[in-house]
This record gives structure tokens, C-alpha cells and sequence, in this order.
């Protein structure tokens, strides 16, 4: 039988498959689980378990941000366009966010 803390977690937990390895991304604010208006900035957390990450990424989620204002020009294929897999992967959840990744090189 699982117990209940597994079935209603207390913080927010996603399990993801990110081309083909699995990690984990998190939340330490419980509001996110209950509270739609916690969604407009917060932090969440990811971890790979693999070697070329030595420490949890901390990420800021933007979900209000002003992506259309960015430049209309720029060719969709340029590299500058291009996001990561985990920022694709966030991005199901809450379309159009902007992800911060504080000063870690974006992996993934």
C-alpha cells in the first residue's frame, strides 16, 4: 500500500525523461500545489544525478514575462533561439515562461 505522503506530495515534485535520462525537478514552496497566484515567480530546483552536473541547478520560473517583445528579426533556427530540453520540458506546465538558470551554464 503507498502511503499517503506518496500520493499527496507536502512540496512539488516532477519526475521528468529528458532525452533519455531521467532527474528530478522540485519545488521547495508548498504553495505551488495549492495556490494558482504562487505560479507568477518562483524557484525550482533540478538534478540530474548524472556526472558533468556537480551541483542542484536552481532555476527562477518567470510565467508573466513579456516573451513576444523579444526581437522579431532574429531567425527562429539561431542558436540565440533555441532553449533546452528542461526549459521545453517546464514549459508544458507553463507556456511561455521565461527560465533563469542564476548563473549555471543551461544543460540539458
Amino acid at each position: 500500500q503507498v502511503s499517503p505522503g506518496l500520493r499527496t506530495p507536502r512540496l512539488p515534485v516532477w519526475l521528468c525523461s529528458i532525452s533519455g535520462r531521467h532527474s528530478v525537478l522540485f519545488g521547495t514552496d508548498s504553495r505551488l500545489l495549492s495556490d494558482w497566484k504562487a505560479e507568477r515567480i518562483f524557484h525550482l530546483y533540478f538534478y540530474s544525478g548524472q556526472q558533468e552536473q556537480t551541483q542542484t541547478a536552481h532555476l527562477t520560473i518567470d510565467t508573466h514575462s513579456h516573451h513576444w517583445e523579444e526581437a522579431q528579426r532574429e531567425d527562429p533556427c539561431s542558436p540565440r533561439k533555441r532553449h533546452p530540453a528542461l526549459e521545453m520540458a517546464i514549459r508544458t506546465k507553463w507556456a511561455g515562461a521565461t527560465v533563469s538558470w542564476n548563473g549555471t551554464d543551461p544543460f540539458f
